[in-house]
């Protein structure tokens, strides 16, 4: 069902019209009252007469007690402000007061979200149900190809036709949108706004479309952000994701960060990134360290080599058997590769028969063949659910 607020008697008649069946309320509290006594109810609009003030306030307390709860807020006028304001609050969509057939849509998406969250509140398919993978990407170098490589992957998995959420964790320097060309409406940090409740209708709002089953999370836009998202709204996000994607590709910073900690601690495949030179391989090794001290498999591990080609007086079989690790993929240093970064292209999608968009097309099927042997339901102690226990971050904030 579908209750309706709004003041205005002749605004109300309107849109109770548009809205078969929904129940109509003259002011805040009425609906409030209503919602209380009604636990099943999917959606509320919020008429344009109702002041913004506590439209917010019902959405805010909507957003922890009742988040299958789809709030609409109609105004006459949508700006900026408005959307920003409406995102904070935790309001699932704002429509022009006049573009009737968008209210009815509106309506119609938040009862399918509210269905699906309450079928998982009781046990249905989120909950129960085969999660997808996450393949992070990780390197303690910059300028290793780390970001290149992360949405080439990603773009070569949804080639597969596979659904795909790239996620942009470096928050100080992530380049994953300016790599594919995007300008974010929302970005990670757009966590803060939810309050910590991280439900498919928050995790949709903060998805940018690249393509055909290719989405992204950006990272923030400014690094001094006063809302940072935290780790905890992070896992919650990572969790979500899984549940809506066939696939997740992690890119995360240079560093053992809390972001990247719980991104490897939902991590079915790792992907590792070096160029042949000492200060990389010094960097890998030290990594790799580190990863075998926080008890990550090393059957999960992929090593990609970039520049494999370099003639620097390092050989690939010396770097290889330094750092323990063989080499899964190996990039050659290349024109198109560069250009394709600054045109903002996936190389695998740009050039797909070049030598290095085929290796990361291997390196996607190896990864989807490891990773869907069978379906991942989170269980406890199980590699999908390791986030719920702090051993391996305490562990780490002990070795450094």
């Amino acid at each position: 069902m579908t209750a309706l607020v709004e003041p205005d008697a002749s605004q109300l008649e309107l849109l109770h019209g548009t809205l078969a069946g929904s129940t109509t309320f003259s002011t805040m509290q009425q609906v409030d009252e209503h919602v209380r006594a009604h636990p099943h109810e999917h959606a509320v609009v919020v008429g344009p007469s109702v002041p913004t003030e506590a439209a917010t306030m019902f959405a805010q307390w909507a957003r922890i007690h009742r988040p299958a709860l789809g709030v609409i807020l109609l105004r006459h006028r949508v700006d900026s402000s408005i959307l920003a304001e409406a995102l904070r609050s935790g309001m699932r969509e704002v429509v022009e007061a006049r573009d009737l057939t968008g209210l009815a849509q509106a309506v119609q998406r938040a009862h399918v979200v509210a269905e699906a969250m309450l079928q998982s509140q009781e046990g249905g398919a989120t909950d129960g149900g085969p999660l997808g993978s996450l393949v992070t990407v990780f390197s303690t170098k910059g300028g290793v190809g780390k970001s290149f490589l992360a949405t080439n992957l990603a773009a070569a998995l949804a080639d597969r036709d596979l659904k795909v959420c790239l996620v942009d964790l470096d928050i100080h320097s992530g380049d994953v949108a300016i790599m594919l060309q995007l300008t974010p409406a929302h970005h990670l940090n757009d966590l803060v706004a939810f309050g910590g409740v991280i439900d498919e209708g928050a995790v949709t709002s903060l998805l940018t479309e690249h393509s055909p089953g290719l989405s992204v999370i950006a990272a923030p836009i400014h690094i001094d952000s006063p809302d940072q998202a935290s780790p905890d709204a992070v896992g919650k996000l990572l969790d979500r994701l899984k549940a809506m994607f066939d696939i997740v590709v992690v890119d995360t910073s240079g560093i053992f960060d809390d972001h990247a900690l719980v991104a490897l601690d939902h991590t079915d495949a790792l992907v590792l990134i070096g160029t042949l030179d000492i200060p990389a391989l010094k960097s890998l090794k030290l990594a790799a360290g580190t990863l075998d001290l926080l008890n990550y498999p090393r059957e999960n591990w992929r090593f990609v080599l970039n520049r494999a080609d370099a003639r620097v007086g390092l050989t690939e079989k010396e770097f290889e058997d330094t750092l323990g690790l063989k080499s899964d993929c190996r990039l050659a240093s290349s024109r198109e590769l560069l250009a394709c970064v600054n045109r903002g292209e996936a190389l695998v999608r740009a050039h797909p028969g070049h030598p290095n968009a085929k290796a990361i097309a291997e390196l996607a099927a190896s990864i989807v063949t490891a990773t869907s042997g069978s379906p991942k339901v989170p269980e406890q102690g199980s590699p999908a659910s390791r986030h719920a226990t702090p051993s391996r971050r305490l562990r780490f904030r002990k070795v450094t």
